[in-house]
C-alpha cells in the first residue's frame, strides 16, 4: 500500500481535471492506497470558488470531489496565495464548502508522510 498526495495545477474548468482526480482517487483507495491530501495550485484554485454557474449539461466536478473527500476524510487544501493572486476566496466571497486555506510550506511538510505525489 502506499500513500498518495494528489497534486493539482491545471486549470479546473477548462479541461476535464477534476474528473480525472476523482477517478485516480476513487482508483487509490478501491486498490487499498491511502490519499494524505489533495492540493489545489495555480490555475487549479479556481475549482475553490463558490458561486461559478456551470452550463446544465455540465457536472459539478468539485461538488462531487468535495463529497467523495468529506466521505473517505481526505483534506482539499488550496494555496491561499494562488488564490488571492486570481481573486479567490476574499472576505466577501470565501472558499467554496469544504476546502481548506493552506500554503506551500504546508504543502511540502505533508509531503514527508507520502510515498508518491501524483500531478495533474
Amino acid at each position: 500500500m502506499a500513500v498518495f498526495a494528489l497534486y493539482v495545477q491545471s486549470s479546473t474548468y477548462a479541461c476535464p481535471t477534476l474528473a480525472s482526480v476523482l477517478r485516480f482517487a476513487k482508483a487509490a483507495l478501491l486498490q487499498h492506497h491511502q490519499l494524505d491530501h489533495i492540493f489545489f495550485y495555480q490555475d487549479a484554485v479556481q475549482a475553490i470558488v463558490a458561486g461559478i454557474d456551470l452550463p446544465a449539461d455540465e457536472p459539478d466536478s468539485a461538488a462531487l470531489l468535495i463529497a467523495f473527500c468529506q466521505q473517505h476524510d481526505i483534506p482539499l487544501l488550496y494555496c491561499v496565495t494562488a488564490a488571492e493572486k486570481r481573486g479567490f476566496a476574499t472576505a466577501a466571497a470565501p472558499a467554496r464548502a469544504g476546502f481548506i486555506a493552506a500554503g506551500l510550506a504546508e504543502f511540502a511538510m505533508r509531503l514527508d508522510a507520502v510515498d508518491q505525489v501524483v500531478q495533474f
